[in-house]
């Protein structure tokens, strides 16, 4: 009796062993195999031993009015950034402007000379915004867009100027953006997310692809998001020349697969991955981690932080091998980096 179970206990042994070593087998082929490239060619990936590229959010709304030609020219020709970020919505005309709210109240002077605080509560009833597929490029550009714009000293230095649009505070269009920088910068690299859903994000889509063709330079050194699934599939089937970041539900996975080391499981075919430090899931869970830039590199998708407006932060970043960091600040991201350019 007693043999008889000594050879079972031998032989669970064995079965034991034999699963432990399969499963070791198994994840290390996994990750191994080199999986193939989300995209071939990536501008958006840094150079090895580069330092992150810099993208200014909105277009870096610490120093300037955001989303303005102001904010985007101060970035590009000032601070020298290599990305400008912004999202866009489709005016009640088929322009495609730059704003991060559907709506313009809180940017401009559209209610008149009143301040943020009642803008806000006038807004907390959907029916007072002025939204932007409501209204016409003309009507748009009667408003000075750097009017609530507060400097570091608490002041408000375009409150009252007389002509915006000279400044470059009327609300900017992708076709005068494109063209603001094309022959100057054509290096000049552009994430966008493209704010509209349904048949206006469907517009949006194909006026953006179409005035690209206008500027074949950019065409390759553009990355599109969007938060809309159906928006998503109209980029991925009728525009597939166009690089696409991440979705959130693509992203998520993305991040699942690498945690739990089964990568080659993940189907996305994104170029960008953009995501913050964290994310809060009930419990925090921190996305700044070295194997998730190392894992994303393999199948050539570049890793974009946002928003980072903290230098220790910047700093952090910069020690993972980022590709890129997003911030409203980029003036001090510049500073932060040029710590170690000086080092080099």
């Amino acid at each position: 009796m007693n043999k008889l179970k000594e050879l079972w206990e031998r032989k669970w042994i064995r079965i034991t062993a034999i699963i432990i070593l399969s499963v070791i087998l198994f994840f290390t082929i996994i990750n191994i195999i080199p999986p193939k490239k989300n995209v071939e060619n990536n501008p958006f990936i840094k150079a090895d031993g580069a330092l992150p590229m810099i993208a200014a959010h909105r277009g870096g709304g610490v120093e300037n009015p955001e989303n303005t030609m102001l904010a985007f020219r101060e970035a590009v020709k000032t601070v020298g950034v290599d990305i400008i970020e912004s999202d866009l919505y489709l005016t009640k005309d088929g322009y495609l402007v730059y704003n991060h709210d559907s709506y313009i109240d809180e940017t401009c002077n559209v209610n008149g000379e009143i301040s943020l605080d009642e803008v806000k509560a006038l807004c907390e009833n959907k029916e007072n915004r002025h939204y932007i597929e409501d209204m016409t490029l003309s009507e748009l550009e009667q408003y000075n867009f750097g009017y609530y714009f507060t400097d570091k000293d608490g002041n408000r230095p375009y409150e009252n100027i007389e002509n915006p649009k000279e400044l470059g505070l009327t609300i900017a269009t992708v076709d005068r953006l494109f063209e603001e920088f094309y022959e100057t910068n054509p290096d000049l690299l552009f994430i966008v997310e493209i704010k509209n859903e349904g048949e206006l994000g469907y517009e949006a889509c194909r006026i953006l692809y179409e005035t690209l063709e206008s500027y074949p330079k950019y065409m390759d050194r553009i990355v599109v998001g969007t938060f809309h699934n159906e928006i998503e599939e109209e980029l991925r089937e009728k525009y597939p020349a166009l690089m696409r970041g991440a979705p959130t539900g693509s992203a998520a996975k993305f991040i699942l697969t690498q945690f739990l080391g089964v990568n080659i499981f993940d189907d996305g075919d994104f170029a960008c991955l953009q995501i913050p430090m964290s994310y809060d899931l009930g419990i925090e869970v921190a996305l700044d981690k070295a194997t998730i830039i190392r894992r994303a590199h393999r199948r050539n998708i570049a890793v974009q932080y946002w928003t980072i407006n903290d230098p220790d932060e910047m700093r952090l970043l910069i020690e993972l091998g980022v590709d890129c960091i997003m911030t409203d600040n980029p003036a001090l991201l510049r500073q932060v980096l040029s710590e170690y350019e000086a080092k080099n």
